[in-house]
Parts: C-alpha cells; structure tokens; sequence
C-alpha cells in the first residue's frame, strides 16, 4: 500500500502543479522518526531528566556508538531516494515483481553478516515467497492506470536492484547491533535517525538545492505527501522493533502476510475482487510459511 501511494504521491499531480522534492520527503521522514523516538523515550522513562540523561549519556559522550549507526543510516538514506526514484521510472507492477528480490539479499546477508545457516527447504521456502507475494502484489497494481511522464525504466531498475541489495544489509547489520547490546531500542532509533537526518539533508542539498532554493523546502506538499512521509517514518519504527524480537526473514513472512490480509479485507470492506493470481499468490505465501516454521 505504502509503494502504490508512494508512486501515486509522485505522479498525480496536475501538470500546472509542482511535484514534490522526493529528498525533502526523506529528510522530512527522519525527523519525524527522531521526534516519534523522543515521545517514546520519555513514555518509557516517566521522566524528563532521565530522557535528557539518556540522550546525553549514549549520544553526546558515545560518538562511536553514534558512529557505529552510519552504514545503516547512510544505507537506508541512500534506498530511500533510489525508491523515489525508482517508483518515479517505472510501472508499479514492474517495481512490485523487482523489489522482491529483497528478500533473497536479506537471506543472503543473514548467512553473511549474522552467521545464521539455511538448509534447502528454507532457501525453498523464500524462493516461494517471492514468488507468492509477486503474484499477490502484481494483482494490486494490474488495475491501476499509469502513464508514461518522461520515465526511464533502465534507471529505475537500476534504482531498485541497488535498493534490494542496501535493504539487505542495512536490515541485518542494524539487526547485528541491535541484539549485541544493552542500548534501548528508542536510543539506538534517536542515533539512526540522527545519522539518516544527516544524510539526508547533504544529499537534499547536493542535489535539489537550486529547487528548494527557488521553490522551498515544502513546494508540492498535500496531505497525501504528509501522509507517505509520516508512514514511511512509523514503518521505519516498526520494522526495527519486528527486528529487535525477531529477525529479518520473519520480517519478510509478515511483510507479505500484511499484503495478503490487507487484500481479506478490501474484499470484505470495499469491492476488491481478487482474481486467479491474488488466491495463487496467497496460497504460495502461505505454503512458503509452513515450509519454512516446519524446517526451523
């Protein structure tokens, strides 16, 4: 859902209406992501002291534990863009089939970075998921109109190859650093974001500071814009807590669980009418995770 108002963020606007700077989106998700983490600090301490404590103690006088936030930050600063500019050159279908290979990276930096081991049915059972969560999102997008705005489609499979591989590492070097230390969660998310912040405002200013310098930071913000930023953001906050008690291939079966349950329920609530490849695709994801429980 979150990729379909993504792309229709970036290409519904009227042609005497500006698109909005997908690097502003970015940076503009971090801070949310910072201030969402601040709330969260000071629910889980009760105290305003201790919140400023903490934020002293583990980020002001540990620049190396900030350091160690970097590659993940600067990684996920980097596959936020190449998302936008990835959605902004290619159909949505082609993007939703490409961007699963994610999952196979993740695998594959599991084994690499965490030392974790995969026999046959569980490499199987990713391989079906792919597959089934492919079918299940190309039936969200087969319906939706889309029109050729000057797109690029070799740069935008290039954007989201390199995306799949950064998510990959990213996820499972954030998910190393999180179950190696004693750092709150909320902490470790403040010193991410602080990073991703960072990156994100040098690569806003690297490359659309003439725009933002003309036309503002938020030229071509609507609510719409506002509301895929601050998804982007809370889903950030998310997906580090699925990674803090779980890891990140179960990250991948809920993800695409989520994709099919969000389908029950458009059938159920609204008039969606899954065709042959949506109840394929279901059945495919919902194998791949029975096989892969069942070779754990």
């Amino acid at each position: 859902m979150l990729v379909l108002l993504m792309r229709y963020s970036r290409t519904s606007t009227s042609p005497d209406q500006p698109i909005y700077i997908a690097s502003t989106a970015v940076f503009m998700a971090e801070l949310i992501k910072i201030i969402t983490c601040l709330f969260m600090l000071h629910h889980q301490e009760k105290s305003y002291k201790k919140c400023i404590h903490l934020i002293y103690s583990e980020i002001v006088q540990k620049p190396y534990e900030v350091g160690k936030m970097l590659i993940p930050s600067g990684l996920y600063a980097l596959q936020n863009n190449l998302l936008y500019i990835a959605l902004s050159n290619l159909e949505a279908a082609t993007f939703q089939v490409t961007y699963q290979l994610k999952i196979l990276s993740t695998a594959a930096f599991s084994i690499s970075l965490l030392g974790r081991s995969l026999n046959r049915e569980k490499w199987l059972a990713l391989v079906l998921l792919m597959v089934g969560v492919t079918l299940v999102q190309t039936e969200s997008v087969t319906t939706v109109e889309t029109l050729d705005n000057g797109q690029k489609p070799m740069i935008g499979l290039l954007a989201v190859l390199t995306s799949c591989i950064s998510s990959g590492f990213a996820g499972c070097y954030f998910e190393k650093i999180l179950k190696t230390s004693t750092t709150s969660m909320w902490i470790r998310n403040i010193q991410l974001g602080i990073c991703g912040a960072t990156f994100s405002f040098l690569g806003m200013m690297l490359s659309d500071f003439g725009q933002i310098k003309s036309h503002g930071i938020f030229t071509g913000y609507n609510a719409l814009t506002w509301f895929v930023v601050t998804n982007q953001a809370l889903g950030g906050l998310l997906v580090a807590m699925v990674v803090k008690y779980a890891d990140n291939i179960l990250k991948g079966f809920a993800t695409s669980i989520s994709i099919i349950l969000s389908g029950i329920i458009s059938f159920c609530l609204l008039d969606f009418q899954p065709s042959w490849l949506f109840l394929t695709g279901t059945a495919i994801v919902i194998a791949a995770t029975f096989l892969y429980g069942a070779a754990s």
